[in-house]
């Protein structure tokens, strides 16, 4: 795991968004698989699905560090507002 972070931070956004495309492609098609005929080892949906939300969570990360600190506090009072309203 710890390569694969090491990986995230050196690529670029569209980089990221591209393999996102393309590993959530591969996870439908293995999906599709297994429901057809099976995967000889189910768990690499799983795994796929997770390194799918590990790139999805980089993005994010990237997008909150960019952010401005008057946006940031904007987000800020939603978030406790969302809270609120539960």
């Amino acid at each position: 795991m710890a390569k694969e972070n090491l990986q995230l931070d050196t690529m670029e956004i569209p980089d990221l968004l591209t393999q996102i495309t393309s590993m959530e492609n591969e996870y439908q098609q293995m999906k599709f698989d297994h429901a057809v005929r099976g995967l000889a080892n189910p768990l690499e949906l799983r795994n796929l699905r997770r390194k799918i939300a590990r790139f999805h969570t980089e993005i994010r990360q990237r997008e909150l560090a960019a952010m401005s600190p008057e946006e940031l506090a904007t987000r800020t009072k939603l978030v406790a507002r969302r809270r609120r309203q539960r």
